[in-house]
């Protein structure tokens, strides 16, 4: 069983910081990823009701809309549940930023990219 709680994470990825905010239930989680400021962004649903996960946006992304649905598809799968996530950037995502994002959520979720 995944732990229930809240874990707050700063990460900074070269010279940009970004609050990773996690509020995990027994059933699913809610994911705030956000850039400088705690901003809602772009927000996705996840549910696992079948042999994969299904998504909707519930707030359309500006940018890296695939790294959010990703992200809450993922979590949903191994939570055999549901998960929403939002996300405000300033900027778009390079590859070891969203490598490290990622990473960062999914240590929380006891599971290793």
């Amino acid at each position: 069983m995944l732990p229930d709680g809240y874990t707050n994470k700063l990460v900074d990825v070269g010279n940009r910081s970004f609050l990773v905010q996690i509020l995990n239930y027994e059933n699913g989680c809610f994911i705030s990823v956000t850039e400088n400021a705690k901003k809602i962004g772009g927000m996705i649903v996840s549910i696992n009701s079948g042999p994969v996960p299904t998504s909707t946006t519930i707030i359309p992304p500006k940018s890296e809309g695939l790294f959010l649905k990703l992200v809450s598809e993922k979590v949903a799968y191994i939570r055999q549940g549901m998960c929403m996530i939002t996300g405000h950037f300033e900027k778009p995502l390079d590859k070891d930023t969203t490598k490290q994002l990622m990473n960062t959520v999914m240590e929380d979720q006891n599971y290793d990219t």
